[in-house]
């Protein structure tokens, strides 16, 4: 037996440390649905390398780690550890022991561990299909899946054969061998494109060669005007910068000055500008003075209104103490009566025709005293008595009314003054810095022309002085050349005596001398303008260099044709090992499948279909692309089935048990073939009748001889055919957890 442990800890639904070991053929692991049974199966792919999160029913790599539960807190990272016996050396490794182990934490970062030592996937999986086991495929058999080999494309089968087969070493082999083909052509192409661009220097140092002894009057000449050139060039430029400096003060001083006046300017319109707060100021002011008259006028309206009620009272407490002093009263005169109507009527009509509201209300108390006492006068002398001293507290309430009103009066006259002259005072100071403000407006747009003009005339001395900028950094770059090309003695120009006049002579004369050194340097240039010792040196390096890259082509060549031989082969090899592998298969599935269904014939076969497929092309010359459709020829593996005492002949028209029947024989045909160290199977014999679960558990007791089987289910015929049998519980706290009992010790304890 080659598998010796399974460690699962925080994965899934194991957040506690838990160990399955495998000290027998056939194991097999049940429990009720939701209890973790089958997290037992994707930690062996988990651990085996699979990268497909979603095969493992997540979405994310922090889906795989305990996510915790009402009374257990989530865990961080999760890990499996699969360890193998390799006392028989099925691994490449000289260890006798082999221990696998993948972690992942929450931020989905994958850990690989071989024997404690981190390594990478490539290394995991590289030395797992040495050994005929891959992260998924026919060894892991997940509840559902057992269906997909007939489900696959041919070009998927023949894939899953090959890994069956163990062939995908060669298909790692000869994958490298390709990469390291494609790069040693890629480096042969450089190695060609470099000789090919030192090519023609090689041919140019040959002729440089022959030039150097051409070199040295060329410089002598080229010393002597340098000198000549330089000086001139240099004291040009020193008078330029002299006379620039001299006529840039002016303008910059007289900018400078309307800078200051244009702030203070500036300072003088934004005081103007608070008129405007003093404008607001104004409208408070000038609500105040409206509120201020406003109440005083309703003051001098309601002491007229007092007036008039008084003068209304003052009249009938005349009337009433006139009638004090008369006898008791008699019945009235129908005239008395026709008097007081036409006294009324006077009133009334006074009355409509005003608007004043206080006016009226005089002229209605008026009317109430001419009533009140009329019926006065008609009573005894005792009423009329009664009466006099009644409309006498009443005038003297109506007097205390009105001297109240008159103080309110003259506070009201004294207010509204204090506030015409408040009135007056803003008005005048927002006259007065208005005024000053349109002075500083037009101060200021007088200034900011001219500051335009100084501004356009300081950017063309700005031009004029980029212009010297640049001579000069093209005298310095020419003086950098000069040294290089001659060396430390170009500098003493300035040992050379020139004419006081040289300042005179035209611009262009200079330049001609500036076109001469150009033309002299390009001659010196073809005759070796570097130097002899220099171009025979770098001409001594090139032809190494050369000779170098063409014994590196030699070695490329020489390896590319390994490679291309070592291709070859591992596809021969390949192909053999398919075709040898495919016959045993259909041997053996010919064989499962007549058991399963009691005869009929079953059989795989190489086939080949056209495959079309749509790719974009760019059109020459158009930034458009063109839909195309190309044709692919596909290889891979066909199945043809016939059952017995029915007209099937092809997988499309099997029921769901027959079809899981015949995936169940194929899977062990291919397993009986190359058989891999461990098999799983996860809950495969689920649509099993009795009948077919007896078949099916001895078609497992008999695979049993050639790998490890690790069972998955709740078929009670497939538990019996266990040599220990794990439980798998969960708990409210929804942690998976194990129990197991080995039937072998059992049986030697009931006996």
């Amino acid at each position: 037996m080659y598998l010796k442990s399974l460690e699962i800890n925080g994965f899934k639904s194991f957040a506690e440390k838990s160990e399955l070991e495998f000290s027998s053929p056939i194991v097999a692991i049940v429990g009720p649905n939701g209890s973790g049974k089958s997290n037992v199966a994707e930690a062996f792919s988990f651990v085996l390398g699979e990268q497909s999160i979603k095969s493992m029913r997540g979405k994310r790599g922090e889906d795989l780690i305990f996510s915790g539960s009402k009374t257990s807190g989530n865990l961080s990272r999760a890990g499996v550890r699969l360890t193998f016996d390799n006392s028989r050396k099925i691994f490449t490794i000289d260890f006798p022991e082999v221990t696998i182990e993948r972690v992942v934490y929450r931020d989905g970062a994958n850990e690989y561990l071989l024997n404690g030592s981190k390594v990478r996937l490539k290394d995991v999986l590289e030395l797992l299909a040495a050994a005929n086991i891959g992260a998924s495929g026919h060894h892991i058999i997940s509840q559902g899946e057992a269906d997909r080999i007939l489900n696959a494309s041919i070009k998927e089968r023949k894939e899953m054969i090959e890994d069956a087969l163990g062939l995908k070493i060669y298909h790692y082999k000869r994958e490298e061998s390709e990469r390291k083909l494609e790069k040693t052509m890629e480096n042969i192409r450089e190695v060609n494109g470099l000789r090919k661009e030192i090519a023609p220097h090689i041919k140019f140092l040959e002729k440089q060669v022959e030039k150097v002894k051409k070199a040295e009057s060329l410089r002598e000449e080229l010393s002597e005007l340098y000198h000549n050139y330089l000086k001139r060039e240099e004291l040009y430029l020193a008078d330029l910068k002299k006379k620039f400096d001299e006529e840039g003060k002016t303008p910059t001083s007289e900018k400078e000055k309307i800078e200051r006046r244009l702030d203070e300017v500036k300072k003088i319109l934004a005081e103007s500008e608070s008129a405007d707060k003093k404008s607001k100021e104004l409208i408070e002011v000038e609500g105040e003075l409206r509120k201020a008259g406003e109440a005083l006028e309703e003051a001098r309206r309601e002491i007229s209104r007092l007036d008039g009620m008084i003068s209304g009272e003052e009249r009938a407490l005349l009337r009433a103490e006139n009638e004090a002093k008369t006898a008791k009263a008699v019945a009235v005169d129908l005239s008395e009566i026709e008097n007081l109507r036409e006294e009324g009527e006077k009133i009334l009509a006074k009355a409509l025709k005003e608007e004043e509201v206080s006016t009226l209300r005089g002229l209605i108390g008026e009317l109430l005293a001419l009533l009140k006492d009329f019926v006065t006068s008609k009573k005894t002398n005792e009423e009329a008595l009664k009466a006099v001293k009644e409309i006498s507290a009443e005038i003297a309430k109506l007097q205390e009314q009105k001297e109240t009103l008159q103080k309110k009066e003259g506070a009201f006259e004294e207010n509204e003054s204090v506030t015409k002259k408040r009135y007056e005072s803003v008005k005048f100071s927002i006259e007065e810095g208005r005024q000053r403000g349109r002075e500083a407006e037009r101060e200021m747009f007088t200034l900011m022309n001219r500051r335009t003009e100084l501004v356009g005339i300081l950017n063309n001395l700005s031009s004029r002085a980029d212009q010297i900028n640049r001579e000069e950094g093209a005298f310095k770059e020419e003086l950098e050349e000069a040294v290089t090309l001659l060396g430390q003695p170009v500098l003493h120009y300035n040992d050379l005596a020139l004419p006081k006049d040289f300042l005179e002579e035209p611009r262009s004369e200079q330049e001609g001398r500036r076109k001469k050194l150009e033309k002299i340097k390009i001659r010196l240039e073809e005759a070796g303008g570097a130097g002899g010792e220099e171009v025979l040196k770098e001409f001594d390096d090139v032809v190494k260099r050369d000779l170098f890259l063409s014994k590196e082509i030699e070695d490329l060549k020489t390896s590319a044709e390994s490679l291309q031989g070592l291709i070859k082969n591992l596809s021969e090899k390949l192909d053999i090992e398919f075709n040898t592998g495919l016959k045993k298969i259909n041997a053996e599935f010919e064989k499962f499948f007549t058991l399963m269904f009691g005869g009929g014939q079953a059989s795989l076969s190489l086939a080949e279909r056209e495959v079309r497929k749509r790719r974009l092309t760019e059109l020459q010359g158009i930034e458009e692309m063109e839909d195309e459709e190309e044709v692919e020829i596909e290889e891979g593996i066909d199945i043809s089935v016939s059952l017995p005492n029915k007209r099937i002949k092809g997988l499309q028209m099997l029921s769901g048990g027959e079809r899981a029947l015949t995936s169940i024989a194929l899977l062990f045909a291919i397993s009986q073939v190359n058989p891999p160290p461990f098999i799983i199977l996860d809950e495969t014999d689920a649509a099993l009748d009795e009948a077919n679960s007896k078949k099916y558990g001895d078609m497992i007791e008999n695979l049993s001889k050639y790998s490890q089987l690790i069972l998955i289910t709740h078929n009670r015929e497939t538990m019996s055919r266990a040599g220990i049998l794990y439980g798998v519980t969960m708990g409210a706290n929804g942690i998976s957890k194990l129990l197991s009992v080995k039937f072998e010790e059992a049986l030697a304890v009931a006996k």
